[in-house]
């Protein structure tokens, strides 16, 4: 039987060097700890209602193109998760490439497209 590998908790940093939220694979956390989206096996990102936002690149950033041609269709979102403990202290910054025009940091510059279920404007209307 093999044994897993324990789960790691890892900072998601924007351009300019700041955590801004935490992947706990598969979900993303922001810094309160509350569940905001998850990411794919192929590093697609999501938002908790299942529309696509993004992709997570090696620095850790989730970055996307400012013009999207395509979209990408709805996924239905995972279960739930609880939230999650954030760390008092965090590591800093790795060095980062620059970004082109054409590519968006999304949690710097569309910070409103990974939220929690509560909020967005994109959720269902409540009856």
């Amino acid at each position: 039987m093999e044994k897993s590998e324990p789960k790691i908790l890892i900072p998601i940093y924007v351009s300019k060097g700041d955590v801004e939220a935490f992947l706990y694979y598969p979900h993303i956390y922001n810094r309160n700890g509350d569940w905001i989206g998850w990411v794919t096996p192929r590093r697609e990102v999501y938002s908790v209602l299942g529309y696509y936002v993004g992709y997570l690149t090696d620095d850790p950033r989730i970055l996307r193109k400012r013009a999207t041609s395509t979209l990408k269709p709805r996924l239905t979102p995972p279960p739930h998760p609880d939230r999650i403990r954030v760390p008092a202290t965090l590591p800093l910054a790795p060095l980062m490439s620059e970004l082109t025009f054409s590519m968006i940091d999304v949690l710097q510059e569309e910070p409103e497209r990974l939220h929690t279920v509560e909020m967005g404007e994109f959720r269902e209307d409540m009856d």
